[in-house]
């Protein structure tokens, strides 16, 4: 069972390679893997900016409110086609990732006008992870061993089970007041998450390079760069959460 358990992020599970060797053509390459993340964060960029747009004309959350669902509901159902058709990557992930932009850039321009330099320092702290990990995880300062993966893997999913759990029930009226708010438990509840969200990036990178090592066809770079970008998504939603729970404590 451990050695099914590669990484939590369900883009980049163990078995996404076992198979996947080119046989004819080129094969995956680490550089090959980092362009087509670049051009995936393009992506996010330019839809998020729009949608910002359109949020500081009228300054009205219910007109930026049709665009986050489009994105989450319509980033979801990509990127449920991408896990399940892999080879359609290459066309797929852009389109994930354009549609997650317009969540994020919904999002973040509301708590923007309540909280001012909220998404400035949410994308710093975001892309300042990002580096250190990556960094950390080449000097093998950080270890992926399988009790690493394991933990990792646990807790990601507790958490997801967690959330699922709170959107069952608030269709009750049953909420989770405590890891919600603004107070001690709901601020490192937020910690704790944002650190487990940035140690999947760890593990990505790890499985992005065992990707590389077993010579997987040229499209699992679209793929190796989905699955980064949707541990990088929630981790800035995460990131955006804990900063406004600790802003609204002013």
């Amino acid at each position: 069972m451990a050695q099914l358990m590669k990484t939590s992020n369900p883009a980049l599970n163990s078995q996404i390679f076992q198979g996947e060797r080119a046989a004819f053509g080129e094969s995956m390459t680490l550089d090959g893997t980092v362009n087509k993340t670049g051009i995936l964060l393009v992506c996010v960029v330019a839809s998020a900016a729009w949608a910002w747009h359109v949020f500081m004309q009228t300054r009205s959350a219910a007109s930026v409110l049709p665009l986050m669902w489009i994105g989450l509901l319509g980033g979801l159902i990509f990127a449920m086609i991408t896990v399940f058709k892999k080879t359609w990557a290459p066309v797929t992930a852009p389109v994930y990732s354009l549609l997650e932009g317009l969540a994020l850039g919904s999002i973040s321009a509301v708590l923007e006008v309540r909280y001012p330099g909220i998404a400035m320092q949410s994308v710093g702290l975001t892309f300042g992870t990002l580096l250190v990990l990556l960094v950390a995880y080449r000097s093998g300062l950080i270890p992926v061993t399988q009790k690493f993966r394991l933990g990792i893997v646990a807790a990601t999913g507790a958490i997801m089970l967690l959330y699922i759990a709170e959107m069952v029930l608030g269709f009750f009226g049953i909420h989770f007041a405590s890891i919600n708010g603004n107070g001690i438990i709901g601020i490192g509840f937020s910690v704790v998450v944002v650190i487990i969200a940035a140690l999947n990036l760890v593990l990505d990178f790890d499985f992005i390079e065992s990707g590389v090592r077993a010579q997987a066809p040229k499209y699992m770079e679209w793929y190796g760069a989905f699955g980064l970008m949707v541990t990088l998504v929630w981790l800035y939603i995460e990131i955006l959460n804990l900063l406004a729970k600790v802003r609204s404590r002013d």
